[in-house]
């Protein structure tokens, strides 16, 4: 394995060019955007297990340079009564505590230390297709330029050009909710940074976290029918839409929206397929291309950021590059297709198996334990697990 081509460099993306230069492999990232300056968008929140991987990479200082710590989660009913709150993840451990802050933020940290670690990095790379030979593989870009390499990987999330090339068959699938977010400075509550809240309403799902500069990051995810394209790209009124549902109940939920002076954003809650084809040829996909899940977890990040790590580490102990693909599959797909299952059951409001195309149910995910295991770089990949080097236990 001597060239790695990465199309995309969002959140899978430049963590997977970190993980695999880390891994000492040749590696450059191509990205259709023109610059790096995205819109911020909206927020996201690194769970534990995403952190973890991050640091694994080396790369935890890089994104707790942004956003803010979570260490709780509480816990309202429709009335607006507590009803919990727990510790959230790892909060013991600093470096592996949740974190919250806006997607373009964490894109812009990754990509930065990318730079730093001297991966090349190429914006205005737009795909057009694919050419998978015996011998290489070759991306093709919309300005007439080319790459080559031993592997395509495809990071170029829910809507990927690479699926397509690919002749993979999968499409993403509506998970039964639209996702609402904004933000405010201005939001009808008194309460501390470090936690977030969630709000269990009679017709929306609500939470809200308070950062430390006094503003509120909010979402709700409400049940309906997908929106059209048309739909999504229109400059909807949203917030006074919202504001009617939410306020049928005695939660903060209806306040902070309606305080809300910025664009609220909206999307579908969509997933991919369980079972999806991940690898053909020399092109895989990871993270949303390959796995998408419903944001109702708040893993799609993070699950990204496991793919990045667990797969750098597949190259590297295993000389055979089929090999190596079929174990960082046997590894992740477990794990990504319990959370799609869980993440879609919650957005449909229903246990049951959802009903989509796929396997009933996905094989039981590793526990936390073996996650650490399998995340830690010095610990060898094999066909059952992860080991550590003789000494090292």
């Amino acid at each position: 394995m001597t060239r790695i081509v990465v199309i995309g460099g969002g959140i899978a993306g430049t963590a997977t060019a970190l993980a695999l230069h880390k891994a000492g492999l040749d590696v450059a990232v191509y990205e259709a955007h023109p610059d790096s300056a995205e819109d911020i968008g909206a927020f996201l929140t690194l769970a534990s297990n995403g952190m973890r991987a991050l640091a694994e990479l080396d790369a935890s200082d890089a994104v707790t340079a942004a956003g803010f710590p979570l260490t709780s989660l509480r816990l309202l009913d429709a009335e607006g009564a507590e009803v919990a709150h727990a510790p959230l993840g790892e909060a013991g451990v600093p470096a592996l505590r949740y974190r919250c802050l806006r997607r373009g933020e964490l894109n812009a940290a990754l990509q930065a230390e990318a730079a730093r670690r001297g991966i090349p990095l190429r914006h205005g790379a737009r795909l057009e297709s694919v050419t998978d030979g015996p011998d290489a593989v070759t991306a093709h870009f919309a300005d007439g330029g080319s790459a080559t390499g031993d592997l395509l990987i495809g990071a170029d999330g829910l809507n990927s050009t690479v699926r397509r090339a690919a002749g993979a068959a999968a499409q993403p699938v509506y998970a039964g909710q639209r996702v609402f977010y904004g933000y405010t400075t201005d939001a009808p509550v008194s309460e501390d940074t470090g936690h977030i809240t969630m709000v269990r309403g009679s017709a929306a799902a609500f939470g809200y976290a308070l950062s430390p500069t006094g503003e509120t990051y909010w979402f709700a995810r409400v049940a309906g029918d997908p929106l059209s394209a048309d739909e999504l790209a229109a400059d909807t009124p949203w917030r006074d839409r919202l504001v009617p549902v939410l306020a049928k109940d005695a939660t903060p939920a209806a306040g902070i929206v309606a305080a809300s002076s910025g664009r609220v954003m909206v999307t579908n809650a969509t997933e991919m397929p369980l079972g999806a084809v991940w690898h053909r040829g020399r092109t895989l996909l990871v993270g949303d291309a390959a796995h998408a899940a419903s944001p109702a977890t708040g893993q799609g990040a993070s699950m990204a950021l496991e793919d990045a790590v667990v797969l750098a580490k597949s190259l590297r102990d295993t000389p055979d590059t089929a090999a190596a693909l079929a174990l960082y599959e046997a590894h992740r797909r477990p794990r990504v297709e319990h959370n799609i299952t869980v993440s879609g059951q919650i957005s449909r409001g229903t246990h049951a198996a959802p009903a989509r195309p796929g396997p009933a149910a996905p094989a039981p995910r590793p526990g936390e334990e073996a996650l650490a295991r399998l995340l830690a770089w010095d610990a060898v990949l094999d066909g059952g697990a992860a080991t550590l080097p003789s000494g090292d236990d």
